[in-house]
């Protein structure tokens, strides 16, 4: 790999990387937090492949002045090339044209135990009915609260379905640390006017109230919660699929 591709694909990954940075492709990578920095690594590549190509074109310029003893000459007519490992560079760009890996689902939800954890504290919450909350809400405040801030309340909770190999239903989102690779579920199970069919990886709009009954997580014994339904419908797959609410 000489210089001039070394910067072309500098720029093509930089240009990626901008591409997912401006739509909502990055959501599927990193948590909505890290855009930011997403974008500055794109700019600083595009950035370091402009360099690149000045520098050789002004390391051409002084070799033609110099009668062809350039930085890329060894003084015998060799020009020095760089690694062929360097190639690897192309693998990323490849990934993010060519893989747009969905959001992790059911699948890997009933294989990983619930990462619910007790939070320092809870956010005050607004007087409308019905309640909107995320799945990590419903689930803190149901497990570590007792529910005594959402008692006799309806909730409105948003989530995709996972069945259990005995088929019983819950509404997860998978919670972020900082990347996908760090995914981890949040579940509550479902009780009460249930939907006869329910597809898993489909998501519901579940209004409901509080009740007190909990299980455990059959992977790692973490409490899950429940939450006795009075209606569902489906809704679209929201923008951002990735939960972060539990370690804002």
């Amino acid at each position: 790999m000489n210089r001039q591709a070394q910067a072309a694909v500098l720029f093509l990954l930089g240009a990626a990387l901008l591409h997912a940075g401006f739509t909502n492709l990055y959501l599927r990578y990193v948590k909505a937090g890290l855009q930011p920095l997403l974008l500055m690594s794109g700019a600083v590549l595009i950035a370091a492949a402009l360099a690149t190509v000045w520098y050789e074109w002004r390391g051409r310029g002084r070799s033609e002045a110099g009668h062809g003893e350039g930085h890329d000459d060894d003084g015998h007519g060799h020009v020095h090339r760089e690694p062929r490992v360097a190639w690897l560079l192309a693998l990323p760009l490849l990934a993010l044209i060519l893989v747009a890996p969905p959001a992790l689902g059911s699948y890997s939800a009933m294989r990983t135990g619930t990462a619910l954890q007790q939070p320092y504290g809870y956010n005050a919450l607004p007087a409308s009915n019905p309640l909107p909350l995320t799945v990590v809400d419903y689930a803190t405040r149901a497990v570590y609260e007792h529910g005594r801030s959402i008692e006799g309340r309806q909730v409105e909770v948003i989530g995709f379905v996972a069945l259990d190999q005995a088929g019983h239903p819950y509404l997860v989102r998978m919670a972020l640390n900082c990347c996908a690779a760090d995914a981890q579920p949040v579940k509550i199970a479902l009780t009460g006017k249930i939907p006869p069919v329910l597809q898993p990886d489909k998501w519901l709009q579940v209004s409901g109230t509080y009740t007190a009954r909990q299980t455990k997580d059959p992977v790692n014994g973490g409490p899950i919660p429940y939450l006795r339904v009075t209606s569902a419908k489906p809704v679209p797959t929201p923008k951002d699929p990735y939960d972060e609410s539990w370690n804002n």
